[in-house]
């Protein structure tokens, strides 16, 4: 498994890994039909944020090794620990308020009990607080351990076209990083 840490169309960072999107596996019979529904829900959200999310959480499971990191080698590897550095951090406190947030709704979305139906406000909550706290917990153990930075030139064509602001040649570029790293939807991750 490689993981990525680039910039994407609006010069944001982003971290995301070679596997793909998958739904969370969670087994409970009685909810069964409210499970499946929220799984659905939560893949409608947008690809660079539960691409990110799911990455954060593979670190779990991930044991030993450094991490590799493949990056676009525009700065210097102290410069780009550092940008990742704070870019970690950032994550974490965002992940911490929205938990914080998240859970003072859960309560709130009990009462949609009493509409007819299964309850998929609840549901989708639980399930964006499941991911929210992998994410968080694998970003506090990314903070811990070790990794290396790896140059990739494809990133770095990528960032180069989109300092240039070269719109005509995202396309190809995205397509042969998606192609190199088997990455099949890597313009929802970095572009639209």
């Amino acid at each position: 498994m490689k993981f990525f840490f680039a910039r994407d169309y609006r010069h944001k960072y982003r971290y995301f890994s070679t596997d793909p999107v998958s739904q969370i596996q969670i087994k409970f019979s009685r909810w069964k039909k409210v499970w499946e529904l929220a799984k659905k829900k939560l893949l409608l959200l947008p690809q660079r944020i539960l691409r990110q999310e799911q990455a954060f959480g593979k670190i779990l499971k991930l044991d030993g090794n450094k991490i590799q990191i493949l990056h676009s080698g525009h700065f210097d590897e102290k410069k780009t620990r550092i940008k990742f550095y704070f870019f970690l951090q950032r994550q974490r406190t965002k992940h911490i308020l929205i938990l914080i947030g998240e859970t003072i709704l859960l309560p709130i979305s009990g009462l949609a009990v009493i509409l007819p139906g299964p309850n998929v406000f609840f549901g989708v909550l639980a399930l964006l607080m499941i991911t929210h706290w992998d994410a968080l917990r694998g970003i506090s153990r990314l903070v811990k351990r070790e990794y290396k930075f790896i140059p990739s030139p494809l990133l770095k064509e990528w960032e180069k076209a989109l300092e240039s602001k070269n719109t005509e040649d995202f396309t190809r570029i995205l397509d042969n990083i998606s192609k190199k790293y088997d990455l099949g939807n890597i313009r929802q991750v970095l572009w639209k």
